[in-house]
């Protein structure tokens, strides 16, 4: 593909825009705020009020989890505060003065939802609950959940300043899932550990995990009074990743498995170019080629392939001339004439080739094919 114009790159920014489907959805959820997001590229395959704010409940406990997992402190001793132990709700039983490794604790926050162990876990990495949420709505602003309110590490409705809306929930769990300890432990259907008191085991609460859908890879269950039911679940079919959450829904279960089930008949992920090198016609490139080490991929419905566009930003010739390897440019998607994901084009150098090199090679063909495969 050649390039229509070259010009300089000062500044070389993530591109963060979110894709909505341009087609009419058949589809409809009991949910009062839903989404489903592939989670590679981040595009919104569905959604139903997914900017609505809701009480959240307990996937809060997502965002408790993956501060305590980035801490590196999974492998210390907590000790059970009086605080932890009379947190209300869901529990995992803790008792006062226990020793629990941060890890457990995490296991009990993720399968039991274990209200004691997300105040645990927040006294031991944030050295106070109220140190714990800072680090929360920290991580929030990051991540880039722009209608999140975190005041407490479990979800219960003792603050009126704790709210979300299902799309910040799909961008913390697509961070989240980008870490391989939280996938595992999101992921696991029992957990079996040795406690103070002897063998201990706890099975998942995430019953489209363990018995109604196969693809289900993790997520996380939720629900007060005032909240209703919320669910985060992840699922994997093909090799394509797809995020789905909904808040306030009295039918979640099945709300999770009609959006997979839609997404995966819907979308499939596109290699749009292979990683390597660019055919890339440009001034400044003597001796050298231009290459990206990644590839670019994005989910595609059958119908929408026309409306795939690449742009190619290099920085000007002779620049380019004066550099031998490095970043060079940008490649960035364009979908429905809007940017949707970038990857940077590196520069090297290429060797010309000798003739005597051309004969070493014919000669390893005729005489030593073993060394020359």
């Amino acid at each position: 593909m050649r390039v229509e114009k070259i010009i300089a790159i000062i500044i070389l920014t993530v591109i963060s825009i979110q894709m909505l489907p341009n087609r009419t959805q058949a589809m409809s959820v009991s949910a009062s705020g839903a989404i489903l997001m592939e989670q590679n590229s981040g595009r919104v395959l569905y959604e139903q009020n997914a900017h609505e704010v809701h009480r959240i409940a307990s996937i809060t406990k997502v965002m408790t989890a993956i501060v305590a997992i980035e801490s590196g402190k999974l492998d210390e001793k907590v000790t059970i505060s009086k605080r932890a132990v009379y947190t209300e709700g869901s529990s995992i039983y803790l008792e006062i003065g226990e020793e629990m490794k941060l890890e457990d604790l995490v296991y009990g926050l993720m399968l039991r939802s274990g209200n004691d162990a997300a105040t645990a876990i927040a006294e031991h990495v944030g050295g106070s609950v109220e140190g714990f949420v800072f680090l929360m709505n920290r991580k929030a602003e990051e991540i880039g959940m722009k209608d999140t309110v975190f005041s407490n590490p479990h979800g219960l409705d003792d603050h009126e300043e704790h709210y979300s809306t299902a799309y910040d929930m799909a961008l913390m769990t697509r961070y989240a899932m980008m870490n391989e300890k939280f996938r595992e432990i999101s992921g696991t259907k029992l957990y079996k550990f040795e406690r103070g008191s002897g063998p201990q085991g706890w099975k998942n609460k995430n019953r489209l995990l363990t018995e109604k859908y196969k693809y289900t890879t993790g997520g996380k269950t939720g629900f007060t009074k005032r909240a209703g039911r919320t669910l985060i679940t992840t699922a994997t079919k093909k090799n394509e990743d797809l995020i789905a959450v909904t808040l306030n829904a009295p039918d979640d279960w099945n709300d999770h498995i009609s959006m997979y089930e839609y997404g995966f008949k819907t979308y499939s992920d596109q290699s749009i170019i292979n990683k390597g090198r660019l055919e890339i016609d440009a001034e400044g490139l003597e001796k050298k080629e231009l290459f990206i080490q990644n590839p670019i991929i994005y989910p595609l419905a059958e119908d929408e392939s026309e409306e795939i566009r690449m742009e190619y930003k290099l920085l000007q010739p002779e620049k380019l001339k004066k550099l031998d390897e490095g970043k060079a440019g940008i490649a960035i998607l364009y979908f429905q004439g809007e940017p949707v994901k970038q990857e940077y084009i590196y520069i090297r150098e290429v060797e010309e080739q000798k003739d005597s090199d051309w004969w070493q090679y014919i000669k390893n063909l005729l005489f030593n094919r073993d060394d020359a495969a």
